[in-house]
């Protein structure tokens, strides 16, 4: 109880702007990830930390290479400022939510084929809405950590979600139709339904032996057809390539094709047809201290996925 007493007694000489980024600090786990959510560089953390050390007379953090963790004192500390920082902090957002300008580096990660068809679109127009924030995104089909790797956000293509204690913002579902470049079917032709699938040239999409059941449906029928293509891939990005190139018809997102199609560098087969894909979801690490960038981004997002497939 002695060392409680004396930690609030420290506590109240401390400066409030300096425990918030202590607290940030103790919470992403690192000063890399504070800088981030904060927006300010990581010397500026780096610097008020040492500076609210000094006034509290003792370490409160042990760094290592790989970590930051809080010593006796800093958890001390931190137990007694948390809630409360957290409290003011929500109180200030009710208040005052005008003044909550996105800024800062905002980290993305996302699977490559979602990453140069769409998000390339929304990353620039997005900078120009919120000229004070910068965006650096990642594109990887690896499962990413994001907490671990100091990601704020990550866009994600999912049939289920693994258990997780990530945030998920469900944008929507990500349709497949059959498309081929204007050039394969002036040279071959487009099928009169269906079933015809087989006597052309396809490139799939995560085939065994190049082999891979197409479901699809319109307001009449569903059906199977079972597809034995000559090319195949794992990147919707290089399947879209090899179709545009006028390799044959791909079952593919129309998110991914959506521009393409627009332009008229890709064509629909059978366009009454459809297929399921996964869902699209934009994901955050935490519901508590969301900073205004993240917010705006997922919702920003989920904007330009209905206005991108509205247009067709």
């Amino acid at each position: 109880m002695a060392r409680k007493l004396d930690s609030l007694a420290r506590v109240r000489d401390l400066d409030l702007n300096d425990l918030r980024v202590f607290v940030r600090v103790v919470d992403r786990g690192g000063f890399a990830g504070a800088a981030r959510e904060l927006g300010v560089p990581t010397s500026t953390v780096s610097r008020t930390i040492a500076r609210l050390e000094a006034s509290a007379g003792t370490r409160l953090l042990q760094r290592t290479p790989r970590s930051v963790h809080a010593t006796s004192e800093g958890r001390a500390i931190y137990a007694s400022v948390s809630e409360a920082l957290g409290t003011l902090e929500r109180a200030a957002r009710a208040l005052e939510p005008a003044t909550r300008r996105p800024k800062g580096v905002l980290r993305v990660t996302a699977p490559t084929d979602i990453g140069s068809s769409f998000l390339a679109d929304v990353a620039v127009a997005f900078g120009e809405r919120y000229p004070l924030v910068q965006i650096d995104l990642v594109l990887t089909n690896r499962a990413v950590n994001l907490v671990d790797e100091g990601f704020d956000v990550a866009v994600r293509a999912a049939t289920r979600l693994a258990d997780s204690s990530l945030v998920a913002k469900k944008v929507g579902e990500l349709e497949h139709g059959l498309y081929a470049s204007p050039r394969y079917i002036e040279s071959h032709g487009a099928p009169p339904s269906p079933r015809e699938l087989g006597d052309h040239r396809c490139i799939v999409f995560r085939a065994k032996d190049l082999a891979k059941t197409w479901r699809v449906y319109d307001d009449k029928e569903t059906l199977e057809v079972l597809v034995r293509a000559h090319m195949g891939g794992d990147d919707f990005s290089y399947i879209r390539a090899a179709v545009l190139a006028g390799g044959g018809i791909a079952l593919m997102p129309r998110l991914v094709c959506a521009k393409d199609e627009e332009a008229g560098r890709l064509v629909r087969v059978l366009p009454a047809f459809e297929a399921k894909g996964a869902v699209l979801y934009v994901l955050y690490p935490s519901a508590a201290h969301v900073p205004a960038r993240v917010t705006a981004f997922r919702d920003f997002v989920a904007a330009a996925f209905d206005a991108r497939l509205g247009r067709l």
